[in-house]
């Protein structure tokens, strides 16, 4: 600058401009995106020149306009790029060698990051149903390929070999980007759901499928359709598959066995390995498939496990974050729709590519009323498999450098796949709210549920010291064969790396299906959250086997702590659980003082307890677990005070109550001067009405105490009364009630979620060491039922009425009534 010249006149200082501005542009409109939920590709690929995709305004869908008018306006031949002068100064075409360089670099490691993701094994163990789908989801696309190839053949690409193109085009319909339907699925907490776990297994297989056809069209375009040559290019590939998977794969486990436990792998050995991708890509170019075909089954080669993790750590955010950027850079300047020669031929193209994800749909729909799967799963899943993305890009640029597709071709077919990508997610979002969320219609509590059929708990765990007394608090509740229980232990980690929510469905047979999906999910402390997880899923599977009437099946969720209350509420909605079980944010020490585990974990169940729609109960332990629940006798007490978070709390005491290692006592407080309130909901159910039903039905031993209070004050003197006579209490949290006797106690609460009893009874001043459960009843659809209504009652108290089953015997002496020796109802 000081001699006068001008630094963009030189390479590098050029390319550190270029990558500045495309970097700040991609930035900028991945925020104006988020908001839309829409996948991280749909704003690579616009920014760069989006403007170049103009298309009727009436076939686009409304969350792209913003996009095409940020990015556009910006890069696009709209407004800059209609300035000479800045795109010759920016984007002169001496600087396309060096972006075009260093996009492939990126492409060739992206795309042994997408092998590293993806467990060979796991196509291998697919299940029924998913090659079900797969197949169902290929016949129409491929169907449509062959159809588009010979038809476009004749009208553009003249100069192709007509099998090339047919082959070409059944493989760009028929691939599913498998990291943007991941991503996708995460964003709408969809992929813990069947049709989650069924979209990502058919689309690992429907990549398979596509890859083969791919190498198979580049072959016969280079061998000038001659099929023998095209044949030996294929056997050349799979020899080549073969060789790289076998020997890097035995390379990768000797590396793993070299490495201690808990640690990473050696510097070295990661510089060897990614020395080697470059060389794959190499060696699959010479032999005429291609470099980035190479790249992905050296990916592919790595083991599921702690050195693939290490690799997606220390290469994932720089290739993802820098350089794979400059790749959808280049796919901007190839595209331009305004070059278009032959219209009719790109109306035919792109009535053939929508004809094609509509098979799609079609295929997976005809699949699912085959599996007997709702419609609406039908239709959801095969929006899904039209999911496109870098993957699909790759092909069509693989395409444009053999010379298989033209500049028409090639800028109508990446239209086509912003176009339908950005169309999966918001017509995905309303399918799944029509399918995944009737249950929160119906009536999901344990007041409501039928003691003879399976209640379904989902159990939320952070740690595997909760598990112990978790598993207690489980066992005591007495699952029978004749009322089982069926808990869906939820492992809850906090997400800390690039990837959204990616569930696990764990299980000990399976541990490679553990690791393939966890690659993509988290970082750091992959190794750490395994081992944890294990060591949870076989206490529960434990408990499991030793216990009669209860199943478990164990989840593991790693999400960003704002929205993992999401996760909670959509896998209890998807499984239809009457109850959610959270263990509270604070644990007891080695002192027997409590302490924080982590402060998100309060608003966490803040969150779930104002979203979810069935019940929920937040677990306050203080060592339940003791010595062991079948050789320890449990002394539990349910607090009383009415409404219908109390009634909850009554009906799941009832449970307890048939344990017979449990001596239950309920403790109702009762005013002591002044009109009683008689506590009914919207639907009619009054305390009493509950109280006569828990005396009367088929169950175990309880002690009835009625306890007469004025104030907060005396109701505190009880509960302090109490302490060290029982192991575990029972409350509701009292949500939208007022009640004198409590009063007082809102006005120093410090855990609004757990209610004032809750509260009073977890605090460090109440000196009792027992642990706490506390209930809030699940909510119906147009709000909480539960909504209290108080009218004026009897002066006195109504004594609940005997019945055969179980006698009250009852007097009154200093303000209690208590009742003993109530027998065995069963």
């Amino acid at each position: 600058m000081l001699q006068n010249e001008n630094p963009l006149d030189f390479t590098f200082p050029l390319f550190l401009v270029q990558l500045v501005v495309i970097l700040l542009i991609n930035r900028l409109t991945a925020v104006i995106l988020k908001p839309l939920r829409q996948p991280r590709y749909i704003s690579e690929i616009l920014v760069i020149n989006p403007s170049s995709l103009l298309l009727p305004s009436s076939i686009l869908p409304l969350t792209v306009l913003p996009l095409l008018l940020q990015g556009g306006l910006l890069l696009g031949p709209t407004l800059m790029g209609r300035m000479n002068k800045f795109a010759m100064t920016f984007f002169p075409f001496r600087s396309t060698v060096v972006l075009e360089s260093l996009a492939y670099i990126g492409l060739i490691f992206f795309m042994f990051i997408v092998g590293l993701e993806i467990d060979p094994q796991a196509v291998g163990r697919a299940g029924r149903h998913s090659i079900i789908v797969t197949a169902a989801c290929l016949v129409g696309p491929v169907a449509m390929g062959i159809f588009s190839g010979l038809t476009h053949h004749n009208n553009v690409e003249d100069g192709v070999y007509r099998g090339a193109l047919i082959t070409f085009f059944c493989g760009i319909f028929s691939v599913t980007a498998f990291s943007v339907l991941a991503a996708i699925l995460a964003k709408l907490k969809l992929i813990a759901s069947d049709v989650g776990r069924l979209a990502l297994s058919s689309a690992m297989i429907t990549n398979g499928v596509a890859w083969v056809l791919l190498m198979f069209s580049l072959a016969l375009s280079q061998s000038k359709g001659d099929v023998m040559s095209a044949l030996w290019a294929v056997i050349s590939g799979v020899v080549f598959s073969t060789v790289v998977y076998f020997v890097m794969g035995r390379a990768a486990r000797w590396v793993e066995k070299r490495t201690p436990e808990g640690e990473e792998a050696d510097e070295l050995h990661v510089c060897v390995i990614l020395v080697g991708v470059m060389a794959a890509a190499f060696v699959a170019d010479v032999i005429g498939t291609h470099a980035i075909f190479g790249a992905f089954v050296y990916g592919l080669a790595v083991p599921n496990g702690p050195l693939g993790e290490v690799l997606i750590e220390k290469i994932g955010d720089f290739i993802e974050g820098l350089l794979l950027p400059l790749f959808f850079a280049l796919c901007g300047f190839r595209t331009n729709l305004s070059s278009i020669a032959n219209p009719r031929a790109a109306i035919a193209l792109l009535i053939m590519g929508i004809a094609a994800a509509a098979a799609k749909i079609v295929g997976a729909v005809l699949a699912a009323l085959y599996m007997k799967t709702p419609f609406n799963e039908g239709i959801s899943l095969g929006l899904l498999m039209n999911t496109k993305g870098v993957v699909e890009l790759i092909m069509l640029n693989i395409g444009w450098d053999k010379g298989i597709l033209h500049q028409q071709s090639f800028s109508i077919m990446v239209a086509l796949s912003v176009v339908v990508t950005a169309l999966v997610t918001p017509l995905v979002n309303i399918a799944a709210k029509s399918s995944r969320r009737f249950v929160a219609y119906k009536r999901r509590t344990i007041r409501w549920w039928n003691p003879d059929s399976e209640l379904r708990i989902l159990v939320c765990v952070h740690s595997a010291r909760e598990v112990p007394s978790l598993i207690s608090l489980l066992d005591i509740s007495h699952p029978t064969k004749r009322s089982p229980f069926f808990v869906y232990a939820l492992y809850l980690v906090e997400l800390t790396g690039r990837a959204s929510t990616l569930f696990v469905i764990n299980t000990t047979s399976s541990a490679s299906s553990l690791d393939s999906h966890h690659k993509n999910a988290c970082a750091a402390g992959f190794i750490r959250h395994q081992t944890q997880s294990e060591h949870i899923a076989n206490a529960f599977g434990s408990y499991e086997q030793h216990a009669g009437g209860i199943s478990v099946q164990s989840l593991t969720a790693f999400s960003a702590y704002p929205s993992m209350h999401e996760d909670v509420i959509g896998v209890s909605e998807d499984k239809h659980c009457a109850l959610i079980l959270l263990p509270y944010h604070k644990h007891q020490s080695i002192d027997g003082e409590m302490e924080d585990t982590h402060p998100a974990i309060r608003c966490l169940n803040q969150n779930v307890l104002a979203g979810a729609t069935c019940s929920v109960g937040i677990f306050v332990d203080r060592g339940l677990s003791g010595s062991g629940c079948r050789a320890q006798r449990h002394n539990v007490a349910l607090l009383f005070f009415g409404g219908a978070d109390d009634r909850e709390a009554l009906a799941y005491a009832d449970r307890l109550a048939t344990h017979p290692a449990v001596a239950l006592t309920i403790v109702r407080f009762l005013p002591r001067i002044g009109p009683q309130e008689r506590v009914v909901d919207v639907g009619g159910e009054s305390d009493e009405e509950c109280l006569a039903q828990f005396q009367a039905g088929a169950g175990g031993e309880a002690e009835y105490v009625e306890r007469t209070v004025s104030n907060a004050e005396e109701t505190v003197a009880v509960l302090r009364e109490m302490e060290g006579r029982y192991d575990l209490y029972i409350a509701g949290i009292g949500e939208g009630m007022s009640s004198p006797l409590t009063e007082g106690l809102t006005e120093w609460i410090d855990c609004p979620e757990l209610g004032p009893i809750g509260d009073l009874l977890a605090s460090s001043d109440f000196m009792s060491r027992a642990s706490v459960l506390v209930l809030r009843r699940g909510k119906y659809r147009g709000g909480n039922l539960g909504v209290e209504i108080a009218g004026g009652g009897a002066s006195m108290v109504v004594p609940i009425p005997a019945s055969p089953a179980r006698q009250v015997h009852g007097s009154f002496s200093g303000g209690e009534c208590r009742g003993k020796g109530m027998p065995s109802r069963g």
